[in-house]
């Protein structure tokens, strides 16, 4: 079945040519997501001129989402999504996403996802999606935190570590980020502590399109980025200082409320348990008037060296 711009979410009009030079040509976050369709229900997406040794977790997250999305009709929203992280992806090269239409049913849609690199599954999915219901309504309070124009930004936190953070950096240029806690390595001169919540502000750098899936996938590329901080904070731990090899295993999220992410987001995350060279993440995302917008969990791997 071929998709259609009227019932379907159609591709961004951000122009590039499906390589990683027409990537930095369009710049930046909508770029990324703007896969490529190949055939029916198979796409193809890039990595940043500029990547870290391994595709970003979150970024193989939000363009599998995108390519499942782009087979459903688009008044049916995004509520949950589960994945598994199952090889390290190469930045160098193209991703292939082949999506699998488990089930069309009358108000939910259910997608699988696997993508691929050199004929070998990197990462697999699968997402639901929901027409718009009534229903009861209730909601956790958003914790009590400063403003994030009242916070140090990304560049202030991280300018005395610079030179040890050459695989993150270009990662969260994309947004704006502000700590409302001490970022892991500056919570590892503690002591380790459970119960430490690791919160941060997020807000895309530029407008974005109208378009609820894209904001959605937006937010799952964000539930990566710091999430498995909550494991390090809680140990005193941190990957610029510390001898560790760390790798995102599997993820969950379900989405509760419409958002936008050019608008400001708290992440609110938690690690409840660490073991077997595991560490468990659990995260909130709130808007700036208090409503959650989501709930992620994620165990990671954590090998101290």
């Amino acid at each position: 079945m071929n998709d259609t711009a009227q019932s379907h979410h159609a591709p961004y009009s951000v122009g590039g040519d499906g390589d990683a030079a027409g990537l930095s040509a369009v710049g930046g976050l909508v770029g990324l997501l703007d896969l490529e369709q190949l055939e029916d229900d198979l796409y193809r997406g890039v990595s940043p001129a500029a990547s870290p040794v391994r595709v970003f977790g979150g970024q193989v997250a939000a363009q599998a989402l995108i390519a499942a999305g782009r087979t459903v009709p688009a008044e049916r929203r995004v509520h949950s999504l589960h994945a598994y992280f199952l090889r390290g992806g190469n930045p160098r090269h193209p991703i292939m996403y082949q999506v699998d239409r488990a089930r069309d049913g009358s108000a939910f849609t259910t997608r699988r996802v696997v993508a691929i690199q050199h004929g070998r599954p990197i990462f697999t999915m699968s997402a639901s999606f929901q027409v718009d219901e009534p229903g009861v309504d209730h909601a956790d309070s958003m914790p009590i935190v400063p403003s994030p124009e009242s916070l140090p930004t990304y560049a202030e936190r991280i300018a005395p570590i610079r030179d040890r953070i050459s695989a993150w950096g270009p990662i969260p240029p994309l947004f704006d980020i502000r700590y409302v806690d001490d970022p892991p390595w500056q919570s590892r001169l503690t002591e380790p502590e459970s119960g430490v919540h690791n919160r941060v502000w997020f807000r895309a750098e530029v407008a974005l399109p109208d378009d609820d899936l894209l904001h959605v996938c937006v937010l799952a590329y964000l539930s990566d980025l710091t999430l498995f901080f909550s494991v390090l904070a809680t140990q005193a731990l941190a990957a610029q200082f510390d001898r560790m090899q760390m790798a995102s295993l599997d993820h969950a999220m379900w989405f509760h409320r419409p958002f936008r992410t050019d608008e400001w987001v708290l992440y609110d995350m938690t690690s409840p348990s660490a073991s077997g060279a595991r560490g468990l993440g659990i995260g909130h995302f709130y808007a700036q008037d208090g409503r959650m917008l989501a709930t992620v969990v994620q165990e990671g791997l954590l090998r101290l060296r």
